[in-house]
């Protein structure tokens, strides 16, 4: 080195000293972060998939949050509806002890109807109490809201429907296959019965789903007369009967392929006649296929009744007698149609869902495939029960299923609804909260521990590497710092040559 205005070695020892030197300190920077990633210049591509994942992370935490959240709310519907069951099943003893009409006293049962009363107040509490942050559950809050029912629909439960925001939903039916009754018609030949043999009776057995009887008539005997005293016991044996003509039509009392009507003839008496089924296309007339003469029956003779056969928004439903259900993601609901609806295939809007029900966001994303929504009724004592039978609100004091003076029977079909409803919905709450918000939870937790790993993969700092990385650096800015001392000690050789 003869040179001293340009010190190359030591502009060298400098660039390597600088680079150690920023090697040394972004080792320092990753130890002390813990991040191997702490701005984009570290690794362009590494931060773009990182941040992204992040952002996965916060939104799959906010799912599990929520998911969280939907089961605290559940939990306490659940509790409200559970006391509801307990006070269904008292009303359910008192109606069944206040049956026992000699036995009880009239005070005895005004005692018993005051506890009713109460009962139902105290339901309509609840109903009105339960809530959640002051956000009432059970008093119909969490309903659904439709508009333009149509008259074919008698009564329907919508448990779960997605709408977009502000959506609607139409709710179109086809009706593919009638709902029928189990019938069977007996033809004399006149209005009444003739039987040709003296002192003779004809004597046959009904039976359907809830019972049999044995009927006997004496010659004479109108078809009316008969139809009458087979509709004394139609509540036993769940068949009623109708005189037109020359036939007695004798039918199930309800719709769907568990009801039956079974015809046995134990003495004909000399009567002539004969057996025909319903027809399988319009059972209010009597088949023209196939007839059985009195003189032929020698087994019992049954026809069952027929489900509803129903598409609703193009899904097959399952059907049992006039009720058509279907269970979907979009759409879970079950409609019952009336006797005329059943029986015609048509198709028709049902209602349109305007809006209602309890809506959760469960998934990371906040769109319709990622919510879920269920519908809880109004629990209030004059919602719970049917059409059909009645509704809660008619046990208490005046109304028609009173205990002290009214219909008992009536009282306790009512309840038995009432349970069935609160049940119904308890179950399905119940899978909701299990088979929804459980498996949702365990989903987004597995989803959230990947995402997390694979996050760390590419953002978290290796402290073994980093720490090898450290001690290199730190010997190697030691050495070049010494060597730059040499070079720049390296000029002054220079001053020999001046002596």
């Amino acid at each position: 080195m003869s040179r001293i205005n340009t010190n190359v070695s030591s502009l060298i020892a400098q660039r390597n000293l600088a680079s150690q030197q920023q090697s040394l300190s972004k080792s320092l920077e990753r130890l002390s972060t813990g991040l191997a990633i702490n701005r984009g210049s570290d690794d362009p591509a590494g931060l773009i998939a990182s941040e992204k994942l992040r952002s996965e992370k916060a939104s799959i935490t906010s799912a599990i949050g929520n998911a969280q959240r939907a089961d605290q709310v559940v939990n306490i519907a659940e509790g409200g509806l559970q006391e509801l069951n307990s006070l269904l099943v008292e009303v359910q003893g008192l109606v069944g002890q206040s049956a026992n009409d000699a036995g009880l006293s009239a005070d005895e049962k005004n005692a018993n109807q005051l506890q009713i009363d109460s009962i139902l107040q105290t339901i309509d509490r609840i109903a009105s109490t339960t809530s959640f942050q002051g956000t009432k559950l059970l008093n119909g809050t969490y309903d659904f809201t439709i508009s333009g029912q149509s008259g074919n629909v008698t009564d329907f439960s919508i448990n779960a429907a997605k709408l977009d925001h502000n959506g609607t939903r139409d709710v179109a039916v086809v009706v593919t296959n009638s709902a029928q009754h189990g019938s069977l018609y007996l033809s004399v030949g006149g209005t009444g019965l003739d039987l040709t043999s003296a002192g003779a009776s004809f004597t046959f057995e009904l039976g359907g789903l809830k019972g049999s009887r044995q009927f006997t008539f004496a010659s004479g005997t109108t078809l009316a007369s008969v139809a009458t005293a087979v509709n004394t016991f139609k509540d036993v044996t769940g068949v009623s009967a109708t005189a037109s003509g020359n036939f007695l039509k004798i039918k199930t009392t309800d719709f769907g392929s568990d009801q039956f009507v079974s015809f046995k003839l134990t003495n004909a008496g000399g009567q002539a006649g004969q057996v025909q089924f319903g027809s399988s296309i319009n059972e209010n007339a009597a088949s023209t296929i196939g007839a059985t003469s009195f003189a032929s029956v020698t087994n019992a003779i049954r026809d069952e009744g027929q489900d509803i056969g129903a598409t609703i928004n193009g899904i097959a439903a399952t059907s049992k007698g006039r009720t058509a259900t279907i269970n979907t993601d979009f759409l879970n609901l079950s409609l019952t149609l009336s006797a005329g609806g059943a029986q015609a295939l048509s198709s028709f809007s049902a209602f349109t869902i305007t809006g209602g029900g309890a809506k959760f966001n469960l998934g990371p994303n906040v769109d319709i495939l990622n919510q879920v929504s269920i519908g809880v009724k109004n629990v209030a004592a004059r919602n719970l029960g049917n059409g059909d039978v009645g509704y809660l609100s008619q046990l208490g004091a005046g109304g028609s299923a009173n205990v002290a003076d009214g219909d008992v029977a009536a009282a306790q079909k009512i309840v038995n609804a009432s349970i069935d409803q609160i049940s119904t919905l308890r179950g399905r709450l119940g899978a909701f909260q299990k088979n929804v918000i459980g498996a949702t939870i365990q989903s987004l937790n597995v989803a959230l521990e990947n995402t997390s790993a694979a996050e760390s993969s590419i953002r978290d700092t290796d402290f073994a590497q980093q720490t090898a990385a450290l001690t290199r650096s730190q010997v190697l800015v030691s050495a070049a710092t010494n060597v730059l001392s040499l070079a720049n000690s390296a000029p002054q050789s220079v001053l020999r040559l001046l002596q």
